[in-house]
């Protein structure tokens, strides 16, 4: 070989094939022993393919790796990382929205969806109302060991997924493992930087998304409702238990005496995802000896997708539940209702049970959001003709029916006038305030009562709004042998701010004329 050829050569390639030597990481030098422009321009692109290469690793890594499930207090849930210019969480409940949170810093965005509800966690937190407040001080930490599992997944994910691609594009063991090294060193930095400025406190100051933008107006200050449901569950858990004494009030009652053979009807409406209702309705149910609930509606607030789980304390009363949809209701919510194996879900039909012939429908509107949907609050033309002509269709079915129906079902009060006269007892809610009247008699037809039930949750976290919490209310109904309405007794729990437990009993007289029922339709609650 020339002297110019050996002055190109580095240590050592005397003894090197000709073919390695086109992969040295040191540049070709010139005759003076300075490294060539070609040799620099070589170099820096190697270093730049290894970026590149370590970058598009740890991305595909994370997308790949960095999703797992997991259980957020009674809640199943998925976190998401994912690679972002801000760090920041968005916790998405579909489908009323999200809420965005500025959580932490680095490159790096944690989704948490949350899922449906677990039915054995809810029925702890049902039973024990204290449990509420360790769930609310373990979200935190739930959230925080969850995101350690999709942390060291995608740390891995994004490791493999870099070797692979460095060994492919490379086919260099020393340059490989350079790029591996620095997807890691990427990965487990900005997850790193995430946990260690992460803010619980930001949960305190989230930006709302969706329907949720309404959330502020609806429930107030959320530190503040906070607080006022602490001390709600706290009073409430004194009240169920002094629901135990309920019957020994009851059984000194001497005006009137169920005899053998009565039939008891347990009248709930509104409940609007109130978990303290189930407790409250099971006391009830067990000791009054309850042969058949009636739900008139309501019973969730949006009838979301995960609010269909809270319907699964249904089946734990092992007692017949007859349900009609509220307008809070929707058709997914019915469904649920229906899959419980003691639920029967009447839609203008009729049905026998506890030797009672009920007649129901649903509620014709769909109004979760009032501000927003298409029926409204107001009591326009069409809002009126839907509501009542609901009754006249849950009418005619009464008519048809082979059996005399005993029981008619409507959620709004407005839907019960074109039922005088096809049987002696409506049942209804949506007004959250307990009423008793009288429709307006048709000639030549048998009276008809109207008994229009509070709400038994509370209305909801709408009952948290005023100072004053709205108490629960449910209605005992006693039937004879011949299924009339004997005497009710109406329960109140709460109320005026005093753990107290309310009955008033009342019996059955000669039909006489009461305040008129209502004729038009109430605003959606």
């Amino acid at each position: 070989m020339d002297g110019g050829e050996n002055e190109q050569r580095g240590p050592g390639d005397e003894d090197t094939p000709p073919a390695r030597r086109e992969r040295r990481w040191w540049p070709v030098r010139d005759r003076a022993g300075r490294p060539s422009r070609s040799g620099w321009a070589r170099r820096t692109g190697l270093v730049l393919a290894v970026l590149l290469v370590a970058l598009a690793g740890a991305v595909i890594g994370v997308l790949a790796g960095g999703r797992v499930n997991t259980d957020i207090g009674p809640f199943r849930a998925s976190l998401t990382l994912a690679p972002a210019l801000k760090g920041s969480t968005t916790v998405d409940i579909p489908p009323l929205g999200a809420l965005q949170l500025d959580s932490h810093d680095g490159p790096t965005h944690l989704t948490v969806r949350l899922g449906a509800l677990d039915q054995r966690r809810t029925e702890a937190l049902i039973d024990d109302p204290a449990s509420l407040s360790r769930a609310s001080q373990s979200a935190v930490e739930d959230v925080r060991s969850g995101v350690m599992r999709p942390g060291l997944r995608t740390a891995g994910s994004a490791v493999l997924v870099t070797l692979v691609l460095a060994g492919l594009i490379f086919r260099d063991v020393r340059r490989t493992a350079w790029s591996t090294g620095l997807s890691l060193a990427v990965t487990a930095g900005s997850l790193g930087l995430a946990a260690g400025t992460l803010r619980p406190q930001a949960i305190e100051e989230p930006r709302y998304e969706g329907l949720l933008v309404n959330a502020p107006a609806i429930v107030g200050d959320a530190r503040r409702i906070a607080n006022d449901y602490s001390r709600y569950a706290e009073q409430l858990q004194r009240l169920v238990g002094n629901v135990s004494q309920l019957y020994t009030t009851v059984s000194a009652l001497p005006v009137y005496e169920p005899a053998p053979g009565t039939t008891r009807v347990l009248h709930v409406s509104d409940m609007h995802l109130n978990p303290t209702g189930w407790q409250l309705i099971r006391t009830v149910v067990e000791q009054f000896d309850i042969d058949v609930v009636i739900d008139t509606g309501d019973i969730t607030d949006w009838g979301s997708e995960p609010e269909a789980s809270f319907v699964g304390s249904i089946g734990l009363l092992r007692k017949p539940y007859v349900y009609i949809r509220g307008n809070h209701d929707s058709a997914r919510t019915a469904a649920a209702v229906a899959r419980q194996p003691n639920a029967i879900v009447l839609n203008n039909s009729t049905t026998s049970v506890a030797g009672l012939t009920i007649a129901g429908i649903g509620d014709p509107r769909f109004t979760p959001d009032k501000e927003t949907s298409p029926a409204g609050s107001g009591l326009t033309k069409q809002v009126a003709e839907q509501v009542i002509g609901a009754g006249e269709q849950l009418a005619a079915t009464v008519r048809r029916s082979p059996r005399p129906v005993n029981i008619a079902l409507v959620h709004d009060p407005a839907s019960a006038g074109p039922l005088s006269g096809t049987c002696p007892l409506v049942l209804a809610g949506h007004t959250h305030a307990r009423q008793v009247s009288k429709l307006p008699q048709q000639p030549g037809k048998q009276p008809t009562q109207l008994m229009v039930e509070g709400s038994t949750g509370g209305a909801g976290l709408r009952g948290l709004e005023g100072e004053k919490p709205t108490p629960l209310s449910m209605t005992v109904l006693y039937f004879d042998q011949q299924k009339l309405l004997q005497a009710y007794d109406d329960i109140t729990v709460g109320g005026t701010g005093q753990a107290q437990v309310n009955l008033e009993r009342h019996v059955i007289k000669e039909p006489a004329q009461g305040a008129p029922a209502p004729v038009t339709p109430t605003p959606t609650r």
